[in-house]
């Protein structure tokens, strides 16, 4: 686990959460081959705010930690990591 749960609706934004959950913890972002790429340390709750915030959108969490938002299509998508190498 990578830090805390986003608060409830009705409670503060702490900032140990503002530096750890998407996106705002995110220390870089690029766009690579059309895939939206946040360099952090992200977790499955990440993938699960990314893909509500880009709706169709399939994203994952790389073997690095970072976060992908790809486009939509079939089928779980590859990571870049593994596509490119």
């Amino acid at each position: 686990m990578n830090g805390p749960d986003l608060p409830e609706a009705e409670a503060p934004m702490l900032t140990q959460v503002l530096v750890a959950r998407w996106p705002t913890g995110a220390t870089k972002s690029e766009l690579i081959h059309g895939v939206l790429y946040f360099t952090g340390a992200f977790d499955q709750r990440d993938v699960a705010t990314a893909e509500r915030a880009y709706p169709g959108r399939r994203a994952l969490v790389n073997r690095d930690g970072a976060l992908e938002v790809h486009p939509a299509g079939q089928g779980e998508p590859h990571s870049l990591l593994d596509s490119l190498m």
